[in-house]
């Protein structure tokens, strides 16, 4: 088994080498919350990348097994939409049930908002996503398995973005965060590699210092120009 941080450096390889981390710090990418900041991560094309993924896949199981335990693992679950295909590589590996999250129940049939099928109450569940990056939007799958009387003491990711909100909000939910790789490795490795130039890599380590700070002050500048 690869240790941690073999882990997080050939995923940040992955990410570079196919395009799925893009960094632009004179046109800002605007995230999901309304933030601006100066590096993407887009991990739904992963998986138009058979091998990489399967790499990608190897390395979850090998943390879960790691740092949760097969045993302790009753069903894996992916949240609606980038996390459900992630959510199906992982359980097919590891032998496991899955169930997908949606956002909201869906206005006819059952009115599902957990779809599959869990067997008893209790179940022990690790939540599937692509990227995390504040915190915030994972709570509706959370909260919708703790309403069905699952166990969800688990998040995995393929890249987290790191920041300390992000932590913050994870502890509020008790809910621990396993990553492949953040932005510091992906730093680290397109820094060895030679990929972008070192205004773009200042910005972004910039942004990831403090990423309201560096929104509030690309927002002023641009205001001001």
């Amino acid at each position: 088994m690869a240790d941690k941080k073999k882990i997080a450096r050939e995923t940040a390889k992955i990410l570079l080498e196919t395009k799925s981390v893009l960094l632009n710090a004179r046109e800002p990418f605007t995230y999901t919350s309304g933030r601006k900041g100066p590096c993407y991560a887009d991990c739904r094309r992963l998986i138009s990348f058979p091998k990489e993924r399967e790499t990608l896949m190897d390395f979850a199981s090998q943390i879960l097994e790691q740092e949760i335990g097969a045993k302790n693992i009753d069903y894996i679950a992916g949240g609606e939409t980038a996390g459900i295909p992630y959510a199906a590589f992982l359980s097919q590996k590891m032998q496991k049930p899955m169930l997908y999250i949606r956002k909201k129940p869906k206005g006819f049939g059952r009115m599902a908002q957990i779809e599959g099928h869990m067997e008893d109450e209790g179940k022990k569940i690790v939540l599937i996503e692509d990227v995390q990056n504040f915190g915030t939007s994972v709570k509706i799958f959370i909260d919708a398995l703790r309403a069905a009387n699952a166990v969800i003491e688990h998040l995995l990711v393929i890249f987290s973005h790191g920041h300390e909100s992000s932590a913050r909000n994870m502890q509020e939910m008790d809910v621990k965060l396993h990553a492949l790789c953040t932005w510091r490795d992906v730093l680290d490795a397109a820094r060895e590699d030679g990929y972008f130039d070192s205004e773009t890599l200042a910005s972004v380590e910039s942004f990831l210092n403090d990423p309201e700070g560096w929104d509030k002050n690309k927002s002023s500048t641009v205001s001001s120009s």
